[in-house]
């Protein structure tokens, strides 16, 4: 197989698995009232590009995904000034969604026990999207917080209730999923690769 195709399998492969991002995004188990709810495990399939074909594939899909998540429902901020503006967009999607990318390079450790490496690196990734969502609580959606509450656990209970239940939900996913690739693909040609970064 040629260098062009290969790439354009996995150019492919990238807008499905993205495209399955979505969709299940779409698939809400709870949503919250002020942004923010616990999907049918949305941010999975991105993070496996990265688990599939390394950190330099995942971090160009997780951030086409971000702007793909930012087209379908920008949230603006409560102060229409500039600086909001732009920590919204970084810190609420660029940043929030193209962490996903990195689910490989931090999984990495782990490689010797894939089922470990996997759960590691879409948790971690899925850690890195509520910090996100944290500082931008903090930062920005401060005038949400009730009265007499402190911004910044507001900010940790609030976006805490979607996104850790969220993540428990596609770390458990992920596991389930490269256990069954696994079966279908034995040892070395499972696509979820163990030893490419």
């Amino acid at each position: 197989m040629s260098v062009k195709r290969s790439r354009t399998m996995i150019l492919v492969e990238c807008a499905l698995l993205m495209a399955l991002s979505v969709v299940l995004s779409m698939v809400k188990i709870w949503d919250m009232p002020q942004g923010g709810s616990v999907t049918a495990a949305g941010m999975v399939p991105v993070a496996m590009i990265a688990l599939r074909h390394g950190t330099k594939w995942g971090l160009g899909a997780a951030f086409a995904y971000s702007l793909l998540q930012m087209l379908m429902g920008f949230y603006p901020p409560p102060a229409n000034d500039f600086i909001s503006f732009l920590l919204v967009i970084l810190l609420d999607y660029v940043l929030a969604f193209s962490c996903l990318g990195l689910s490989y390079i931090i999984g990495a450790p782990f490689k010797k026990h894939r089922s470990v490496a996997v759960g590691v690196g879409v948790f971690a990734v899925c850690m890195l999207r509520y910090l996100c969502s944290f500082l931008s609580g903090t930062l920005i959606w401060t005038s949400y917080a009730p009265e007499g509450m402190p911004v910044w656990l507001y900010s940790l209970t609030y976006n805490g209730s979607y996104m850790i239940p969220e993540a428990i939900i596609s770390t458990v996913v992920a596991i389930i999923l490269v256990r069954v690739l696994d079966v279908v693909f034995p040892a070395e040609k499972s696509p979820v690769r163990a030893s490419r970064a």
